[in-house]
């Protein structure tokens, strides 16, 4: 349990290793970090890698509201403490890196040092959404709101996101395995209610105006469909330890079209 959702996690490394805690985003599950897990767990961490609630085996807690971001960075925290620790560094993607910002910023004791991977910080997000560029491609959101209809299509709009610039990012295998996630249920209505949640509150933009005070990693692929290379730009106002690296040739599903450099980035920045 973390706090009062039941969590189903993966785990590998040693026991005493520095906590690791990857949180993946939509329409993933904790598959999304499997040319990750092994690899971090060699490299001495303890990996713990969570289906975010909702989720494939998650728990599914009914309702829009059980989505709001002040309860999934919650998630994360009552994980932290569950696992017997009560810090963690902590790495996310997409959602799971909206998250981890938003745990940052609200609870930064929990937070040893953060990686995010094409994940908007909220401060710059509502900046770069005044362009009318990120404004198009950002038109799935507002898809979303729809009611019953994003539910049905989510299988094929799930094939159609998870598409990289390697054409190795996902196997037939590991998309049938998304499909299964998918097919769980109530998972279709809870993933979608993530950006139903977004729009009733926001992202969150947390307290002191947003300010991470956690030493800070940004990955970002600038060949991102949905999110505008320059949201990785100008984050210094808010985050003053932090380092981003960007790579060129990589999508917004950076860990997979590039994972032996996302690899070497993540455990040098995390010893």
């Amino acid at each position: 349990m973390a706090g009062d959702v039941r969590l189903h996690v993966v785990e590998a490394g040693p026991a005493d290793g520095p906590l690791v805690v990857l949180l993946h985003g939509f329409p993933e599950f904790w598959r999304a970090w499997e040319r990750q897990i092994g690899f971090l767990a060699r490299a001495g961490f303890r990996v713990v890698a969570p289906d975010m609630r909702g989720y494939n085996l998650s728990e599914k807690p009914p309702g829009v509201s059980a989505y709001k971001v002040s309860l999934l960075q919650e998630d994360v925290a009552a994980l932290i403490r569950a696992l017997g620790r009560t810090r963690a560094r902590v790495v996310g993607h997409d959602w799971g890196g909206i998250v981890a910002w938003a745990l940052a910023i609200r609870q930064p004791e929990v937070v040893e040092k953060l990686v995010i991977l094409n994940a908007p910080h909220p401060g710059r997000f509502r900046e770069v959404l005044k362009n009318s560029a990120q404004k198009k491609k950002s038109w799935y959101i507002g898809f979303f709101q729809l009611p019953w209809l994003p539910e049905r299509v989510l299988p094929q709009f799930g094939r159609w996101a998870l598409r990289g610039v390697n054409p190795d990012a996902y196997t037939p295998q590991e998309l049938r395995e998304y499909g299964a996630a998918w097919a769980q249920p109530g998972a279709a209505g809870a993933m979608i209610n993530y950006y139903r949640a977004m729009r009733v509150a926001g992202t969150g933009g947390g307290r002191q105006g947003g300010e991470v005070r956690v030493p800070t990693l940004v990955i970002w692929g600038e060949r991102d469909a949905a999110l505008l290379p320059e949201l990785a730009d100008g984050l210094e106002r808010w985050v003053p330890d932090l380092r981003v690296v960007k790579l060129p040739r990589a999508s917004h599903w950076v860990m997979r079209d590039e994972p032996l450099r996302v690899n070497n980035l993540l455990a040098e920045f995390l010893a």
